[in-house]
């Protein structure tokens, strides 16, 4: 996630080895810690925020399962029967 970080606040970054980043003509690139951190932090956060996206990912039928629900049952038997539950396990924040 640090590489990403640094790639976000320094667009030009094209080389990470380690704690240092390099542009394409192989320059050293400073870097602030405390920004490099806060974009840590940020991102951190927007992936913890989608982990009940991931769990309903996880537990949702195939696609294939979720039409022939849809086309023996309808719309409205799918929800209840296969969406809701999963939805209501993992809740948005």
């Amino acid at each position: 996630m640090k590489d990403k970080a640094i790639r976000n606040i320094y667009p030009n970054t094209v080389t990470i080895r380690g704690n240092e980043a390099f542009d394409s003509s192989d320059n050293a690139i400073s870097l602030d810690d405390t920004l490099v951190q806060n974009e840590i932090d940020r991102l951190q956060a927007e992936y913890d925020a989608q982990d009940y996206a991931r769990k309903r990912d996880a537990e949702y039928p195939s696609i294939k399962d979720q039409l022939d629900k849809i086309y023996h049952e309808g719309i409205d038997k799918w929800k209840e029967d296969m969406i809701k539950p999963v939805k209501d396990k993992h809740p948005k924040p």
